[in-house]
């Protein structure tokens, strides 16, 4: 599966909390066209440890856990590094002194974007390990967006779709 933009894009959702969360990235990445995402951390997997469908999460997914595929690896820096290795962008999207607008990301070769904790979001680490820090600006009252709604924001707003 690839981007409408034909542009080889990919997630990556790295401790992220919420099951309803997670699920519901993963319709909004069915409906831009990415090609894969990689859960890294305690973010929660369409299959629990017994290799159950969760309920839960296709509550919020509607089927999309089986048309996205998906990769869960516990280490996000070995994701990084293969990535990397593989010559795929890597975007943070977190709010940070040295971000740029996410309106001015250009994707010119393959694309991955990270995405963090709905509370603590990234770590410097993994921020200085990316190539691009981009945050979408807040003009109201509250710091940040729900993250599943800045996936949409970010993925619709950079891929063109």
């Amino acid at each position: 599966m690839s981007c409408i933009n034909k542009k080889e894009a990919y997630l990556i959702l790295h401790n992220i909390r919420s099951v309803e969360n997670t699920g519901a990235i993963f319709r909004t990445a069915d409906a831009a066209g990415i090609s894969k995402i990689y859960l890294t951390g305690y973010t929660p997997t369409p299959i629990d440890r017994f290799g159950r469908k969760r309920k839960d999460f296709t509550k919020t997914a509607l089927g999309a856990e089986v048309s996205v595929k998906w990769e869960y690896i516990n280490s996000i820096n070995s994701i990084l590094k293969k990535l990397k290795k593989e010559k795929i962008k890597i975007v943070a999207v977190e709010q940070s002194k040295k971000a740029v607008d996410y309106k001015k990301i250009k994707i010119k070769s393959k694309i991955a974007f990270i995405f963090g904790n709905e509370v603590k979001g990234l770590s410097k680490s993994i921020l200085d390990k990316s190539d691009t820090v981009a945050q979408i600006q807040m003009l109201g009252k509250k710091e940040s967006l729900n993250v599943s709604v800045t996936v949409g924001v970010v993925l619709f707003g950079v891929l063109n779709v």
